[in-house]
């Protein structure tokens, strides 16, 4: 049980890893390079958080079966 919450707990600092390069990618952009840089940075974000909620629906069913 205690390696399942482990797990869980990498998983939240894995997606506020995520937000926080989503963020550090664009802030501080002037108006012209947010426009090219914010596309990219979002959908990098929408795939790691996606990856993230797979793998955390992983658990679940792990942690309930023990």
């Amino acid at each position: 049980m205690a390696g399942q919450r482990e797990a869980y707990e990498l998983l939240l600092i894995e997606e506020a890893d995520a937000w926080f390069e989503y963020l550090e990618t664009t802030r501080a952009q002037s108006a012209l390079r947010y426009k090219e840089v914010e596309p990219w940075a979002w959908a990098r974000l929408s795939q790691r958080l996606r990856a993230i909620k797979t793998r955390r629906a992983k658990l679940k069913p792990a942690a309930e079966a023990a």
